[in-house]
């Protein structure tokens, strides 16, 4: 808990420091706020090692390919939005359309031209976020959507929402499964942090033009078979004590 504790000290400076003192990025080209982005997740994803022991594991990068894409990741810690930036080389992240009215965090949202979801429209919505979505492939940049909408517990069951699959459908572009077990380490609402190892698994590409509902439970399948699997290689003990409190 200790180290928990400074690396939460540790991020959250290092986090308010990089977004008021690189605001002057918000007025520069992107790809310059893109790389200020992806010095953050590094920065974090170091002092998380070398705080509390945390490392970080890339599998199946060859299964990522060049140009436009469609990510579909496993969400199960605050973890992931931040760490998976600096594995695409520009990537356009689905978040939900509050967060852009946060002070800088949000500014800089609106800058690196991510792509935002009002959940309460959800017809209005579904169609923006295709439209949004093809203009960031036409750009050819990756998509990465959670599709979950939420972070979900390391075992709990899942609940995809309809909004990859229309992605899928929309943009004929590739959909690459990602898996991970990072709900392990950084629990949903808890401070504490444990050390180990978080495995990222890009898993191989569903072609597009495929029925979407062949495509829907290829895509899930993929992904809850290997995130289950790499759950399964972590220490029992850490499993059970983070399973048993989930964070409600």
């Amino acid at each position: 808990m200790l180290r928990s504790l400074i690396y939460a000290a540790a991020f959250y400076l290092v986090t308010g420091v990089m977004l008021v003192g690189l605001s002057w990025l918000l007025l520069a080209p992107r790809s310059w706020a893109m790389a200020g982005l992806k010095l953050h997740a590094r920065i974090a994803v170091w002092l998380l090692e070398t705080i509390v022991g945390t490392k970080m594991e890339v599998r199946g990068r060859e299964n990522l390919p060049e140009g436009p894409v469609l990510v579909v990741a496993k969400h199960q810690s605050t973890w992931d939005t931040f760490a998976l930036i600096p594995l695409f080389s520009d990537p356009a992240i689905v978040l939900k359309d509050e967060l852009k009215w946060i002070p800088f965090y949000g500014w800089f949202c609106i800058k690196f031209r991510h792509i935002f979801v009002r959940r309460d429209k959800a017809s209005v919505a579904l169609k923006a976020l295709v439209a949004d979505a093809k203009e960031r492939v036409a750009e050819g940049r990756q998509i990465v959507i959670f599709p979950e909408g939420t972070r979900v517990a390391p075992g709990a069951a899942p609940d995809y929402k309809p909004g990859f699959v229309a992605l899928y459908d929309a943009l004929g572009v590739p959909a690459v499964p990602l898996a991970l077990n990072s709900g392990l380490f950084w629990p949903r609402r808890q401070l504490v942090r444990y050390p180990g190892t978080i495995v990222v698994s890009f898993l191989p590409p569903v072609p597009p033009g495929l029925p979407r509902k062949v495509a829907k439970e290829r895509i899930e399948a993929a992904i809850e078979q290997e995130s289950a699997a790499l759950i399964a290689e972590v220490d029992g003990q850490l499993v059970n004590t983070v399973i048993a409190n989930p964070g409600k």
